[in-house]
């Protein structure tokens, strides 16, 4: 089982980290895609920027990832988090786990970012035309 991680400033591509999870007994596939969207709270949203602090974070990503492996009977997992400047639309987050079965991939699936919002040494700003507000909307 490989969990694979990563956290760049690039473009995430959700194709490509679905199909590295394709093996023999992943008899299903669950992603959750985050993406920039243009209101929140009550205000419309110009574009995100996200800040992390990178050692930290893929640390924490691959803990997270390790953890998912022991407690969810899953085939293997991927988390992808993007960060810089982002538009509306475009992908922040991608968590991809394929499982034997979909209740385990579901379940892995929704650990895996609710875990990741939780604990991640990632900021999220958010730029609107009156000004620019750090998020925190970590549960």
């Amino acid at each position: 089982m490989n969990a694979r991680i990563a956290l760049s400033s690039g473009i995430l591509d959700e194709q490509s980290v679905v199909s590295n999870l394709s093996r023999e007994g992943a008899g299903a596939v669950v992603t959750f895609v985050g993406r920039v969207r243009g209101e929140s709270r009550g205000r419309t949203v110009e574009k995100l920027e996200y800040e992390a602090y990178q050692e930290m974070a893929e640390l924490v990503l691959a803990r997270i990832a390790r953890e998912i492996r022991e407690q969810f009977d899953i085939v293997d997992i991927a988390i992808h988090h993007r960060v810089g400047t982002l538009a509306v639309g475009e992908i922040s987050v991608v968590i991809a786990v394929s499982a034997a079965h979909r209740p385990a991939a579901f379940d892995a699936c929704r650990h895996a970012i609710d875990t990741l919002k939780r604990i991640a040494p990632i900021w999220k700003k958010e730029y609107a035309a009156d000004g620019a507000t750090w998020v925190d909307d970590r549960p």
